[in-house]
């Protein structure tokens, strides 16, 4: 899993989430690619009922990934 920091950027969008509820926002948006060879991993591992689900080592790695990509965005190389 990575992200792809040459197309890191400003950006607003109007959306729905997962409830079709609207949703305004501005941020940061940050592509991620998950590898064709961690998505059955990552998804036999995921129980959306479960509160301690990603489990805390896969937790880490997405959040390394998305704060590592924030970090670089802000403060530069």
């Amino acid at each position: 899993m990575v992200a792809d920091q040459t197309q890191v950027q400003s950006m607003s969008i109007t959306a729905e989430d997962q409830h079709g509820d609207p949703v305004e926002i501005d941020g940061i948006g940050i592509p991620i690619v998950v590898g064709s060879d961690e998505i059955a991993a990552l998804l036999a591992a995921y129980d959306p009922n479960a509160s301690a689900s990603p489990t805390a080592a896969d937790s880490r790695v997405i959040a390394r990934v998305i704060m590592d990509s924030l970090k670089l965005y802000i403060e530069g190389p």
